[in-house]
């Protein structure tokens, strides 16, 4: 049995089969943070291709957080119409339909750089380290985009933990040196985090999950390690988090061993230390390598980043199954 094929009931939405489109940037909004055609093109292709789990690209929930000057924003209601058109089109083909709410932090395009403590990433300009009351509007930034959220109709809510972005920069020591709550041990650190997640919870219906992507590990020392991720995991667990994304990497650059599956064990000890569901990332391209991962319940999801972008049909052609393809396609199946 091709476990990978099966479907996933994730409190009430149930996605059609354990294929996850991950967060890529498209760099294609308008300077405004607006959907344009390419987004409706991009992410209905993948819907066609009957992609379980489509998690739109970060999306800034402020102007200054966007990690370049042309991505998709969710920082004003205006921006709510262009995002729920995505929606539409990619349930009208199947797909389940998440956004991956972010703010770039001291790694944002632009110069109004903000962080947890006034540390540069390598190459920018120096970061102005979050007041408590500054923290305190940016959390509201996240409520709001949650709103909006909501608004657009989508099914999934991810924040952006990971890959040296604001939340990451506080919970990564190599990047957070604060003596106040919000810095120095693990649970002063992942305290913005955990006031981010019950901001949002306000008005994300709790009926929909809620998912968070982490960066298991910094790969360098002084940095995250697994331990850290999976005490991070646990308190997400007890706020109600429903999915952990497990990625790794991006707080500086490290070296890193690439290699087909590389980053699955991380998830694999989230999920057996939490007992939650996760995706799986890492070179993922294979159909025997995703169905290694799902069937031995190392992850429960796998997502297929680049793998997607060269072929938005990649599931039809793993499973030729006719009552699978479009009837637009039918011609094209392949036959025993």
């Amino acid at each position: 049995m091709l476990f990978v094929f099966t479907p996933f009931e994730l409190k009430s939405i149930t996605i059609p089969n354990r294929i996850v489109m991950p967060p890529m940037c498209m760099y294609s909004a308008t300077e405004e943070g607006q959907v344009t055609d390419w987004h409706l093109i991009h992410y209905g292709s993948r819907a066609v291709g009957k992609v379980g789990l489509i998690i739109l690209e970060a999306t800034a929930v402020e102007k200054r957080g966007r990690l370049s000057g042309r991505d998709l924003g969710i920082w004003e209601d205006s921006q709510i119409e262009g995002l729920r058109r995505v929606v539409e089109i990619c349930r009208a083909h199947g797909s389940v339909v998440g956004i991956q709410l972010a703010h770039a932090g001291r790694k944002a395009w632009g110069d109004e750089l903000v962080a947890p403590s006034a540390i540069a990433f390598p190459g920018f300009a120096v970061p102005h380290a979050l007041s408590r009351a500054e923290i305190a509007e940016v959390v509201e930034s996240w409520r709001q985009a949650a709103r909006r959220t909501r608004e657009a109709g989508f099914d999934v809510l991810q924040l952006h933990a990971a890959h040296g972005y604001l939340i990451h920069e506080f919970l990564s020591p190599l990047s957070n040196q604060r003596t106040d709550e919000y810095g120095g041990s693990l649970e002063n650190r992942m305290r913005f985090l955990l006031e981010i997640v019950e901001a949002v919870q306000t008005e994300w219906p709790a009926d929909k999950p809620l998912s968070v992507r982490l960066s298991a590990v910094d790969y360098l020392e002084g940095g995250l390690t697994l331990k850290d991720t999976v005490e991070i995991s646990k308190a997400l667990q007890a706020k109600g988090v429903d999915l952990l994304d497990i990625s790794s990497g991006g707080i500086l650059s490290a070296r890193i061993e690439l290699g087909p599956g590389y980053q699955v064990r991380f998830a694999e000890v989230v999920k057996q230390a939490t007992g939650l569901p996760t995706i799986a990332v890492g070179l993922i391209t294979s159909v025997e390598l995703a169905q290694e991962i799902i069937s031995n319940g190392r992850a429960d999801f796998v997502a297929l980043g680049r793998e997607l972008l060269r072929n938005p049909h990649w599931v039809l052609q793993a499973k030729p199954d006719p009552e699978l393809w479009p009837k637009q396609y039918e011609r094209a199946i392949p036959r025993p």
